[in-house]
């Protein structure tokens, strides 16, 4: 990031630099709440026109930021990747641009500049590396944004199940619709119910193979509802399996009476499932290991992944999988591979200095957002007056007789419905806002106790923990090597800055001048 100075070189050149601009809202819900299109666009038009960039490009999405692969972003990647030259993306703020580190880490290897108008910041490859940090915990503070909101989600629809509810998208057989309190539930498809019925009760006599009942079934005119495609043999047998036909589900590892109406009953279910249980193989295959770093490290010699072994029941090695060939790679234990990246994760253990500083930089981080989320509010509290002035003036009108009771009601009550909707959108802000600066402080905490976490934990949470901190791990020659994520990778950086200032006998307490934040280095001069 640097300041306005630093971005004005092609002014006094004469060259007119070229730009894309990018405009992204989550859904077209909150493209009606105040966080429009339009408006991104008319920003960033005229941050480019007050530049002096020549836009070649518009890309919109209306979509979460949750995933990568978004259409126009993907577009937009295209672009500048043909494009030759300097390359510049004009984009409101950060959470706009990326909530996923795929597409993160994909813009920082096309090498381009970001211009972050709302945040008054621009991010390059020239940028200081306190200045990618405070970058990097922008995103992950995304990142955990969304991740929240998943959260959230998953909240809610164990809440449902726990009240008998099936929480997702009907199965076949049912459809969704609303119940008496307003809330999704499911009832049998008037088409489709019986049918399920059928399966059930042809299968329950155990004359048919699996095979044949699919066969019966598609004859029967049992398909997709969506597509028509008719159901498959493996479809067939997982509706045999489920629960939910005969009033339960499972839900989250957990089984929960379901409130819906049962297609089927629990002993034709039970039937059913002995005809299933008999037709099985007498043999049962043993349980796959849970290695640690399945999936994570691959061979540094020919590119392959390393896949885990037990030896002697007892002791588990890696070894390269040979797909490319026969490869020289030798065994390696699994206590060699825990040690190497226990080690790699010893270089995000900071120290006060080093903690006092990314502290400043949460804060700063921190301002930003609470500014967004201010005028969120501000906007959301406007839009709930004006529907109130809405309500009360169409109260008048039916007390004049102007509009009757009937419209009054309608009207009234949309309108209300909106004002609800602008409560929880306030509430939600206001959550937010509060659980910013915690969830950094959790991202700090996890970074300093990283090492500490991975060694004691089992199999399964080594792997999730490596996976969120670390990337491109390959083995070769006895060695280690990775990448850690950003800004871990910036945490460890700063570390080591600090360790060699200490070891040199440093009488400055200031880190090294390239982690200096320096007097609002992220901040664009106004005028």
């Amino acid at each position: 990031m640097t300041n306005k100075t630093d971005t004005l070189i092609h002014k006094t050149s004469g060259e007119v630099h070229r730009a894309v601009v990018y405009a992204r809202v989550s859904s077209k819900e909150q493209d009606r709440e105040g966080f429009s299109i339009p408006a991104q666009l008319k920003l960033l038009k005229e941050y480019a026109a007050q530049e002096g960039f020549s836009i070649t490009g518009e890309f919109v999405d209306i979509e979460t930021a949750k995933q990568s692969g978004r259409k126009s972003f993907n577009e937009m990647v295209s672009s500048l990747r043909k494009m030759t030259g300097a390359r510049i993306i004009l984009v409101e703020k950060t959470d706009r641009l990326y909530r996923n580190l795929k597409d993160w880490v994909m813009l920082d290897d096309l090498d381009v500049e970001i211009h972050l108008v709302k945040e008054g910041a621009v991010l390059s490859r020239e940028s200081r590396s306190s200045e990618k940090f405070m970058h990097g915990i922008k995103v992950l503070m995304a990142k955990n944004y969304v991740d929240n909101l998943s959260e959230e989600t998953r909240k809610g629809m164990l809440e449902k199940a726990g009240q008998g509810i099936w929480p997702s998208a009907a199965p076949l057989g049912y459809k969704n619709t609303e119940g008496t309190s307003g809330k999704r539930i499911i009832e049998p498809d008037p088409e489709a119910g019986p049918l399920v019925t059928k399966l059930f009760e042809w299968y329950s006599e155990g004359q048919l193979a699996l095979r044949d009942l699919s066969k019966k079934a598609r004859e029967a005119g049992f398909s997709y509802r969506k597509s028509g495609t008719p159901i498959p043999t493996s479809t067939v047998q997982k509706i045999l399996r489920n629960r939910i036909y005969m009033g339960e589900f499972e839900w989250s590892g957990q089984i929960y009476k379901g409130s819906h109406l049962p297609l089927v009953s629990r002993d034709l279910w039970e039937q059913v499932q002995n005809v299933l249980d008999g037709r099985k193989a007498s043999k049962h295959r043993r349980a796959k290991h849970d290695f640690a770093f399945s999936g994570l490290v691959t061979c540094g010699h020919c590119g392959c992944s390393l896949v885990g072994e037990i030896k002697k029941q007892r002791y588990i090695y890696y070894h390269c999988t040979g797909y490319k060939g026969n490869c020289g790679e030798p065994y390696v234990r699994e206590e060699v591979l825990e040690a190497k990246f226990g080690e790699i994760l010893g270089r995000l253990v900071f120290g006060d200095e080093v903690l006092e500083w990314v502290r400043d930089a949460l804060h700063a981080s921190h301002a930003d957002e609470r500014h967004e989320h201010e005028a969120a509010i501000s906007r959301l509290q406007a839009e709930y007056e004006r529907l109130q002035k809405r309500i009360h003036a169409a109260y008048v009108d039916k007390l004049d007789g102007i509009i009757d009771a009937v419209l009054f009601d309608q009207m009234s009550n949309e309108w209300r419905e909106a004002q609800n909707r602008c409560l929880k959108d306030i509430e939600h802000h206001q959550s937010a806002d509060k659980s910013y600066l915690t969830d950094g402080v959790r991202l700090l905490e996890l970074a300093q106790n990283a090492q500490q976490l991975f060694l004691k934990q089992n199999a399964r949470e080594k792997r999730r923990l490596l996976n969120y901190l670390v990337s491109n791990s390959a083995w070769s020659d006895g060695e280690l090597t990775t990448t850690l994520h950003q800004p871990f990778d910036l945490i460890a950086e700063t570390t080591a800055i600090d360790a060699k200032r200490k070891t040199a006998g440093a009488c400055s307490n200031s880190l090294s001048e390239n982690w200096l934040p320096g007097p609002d280095s992220n901040q664009r001069q106004s005028g």
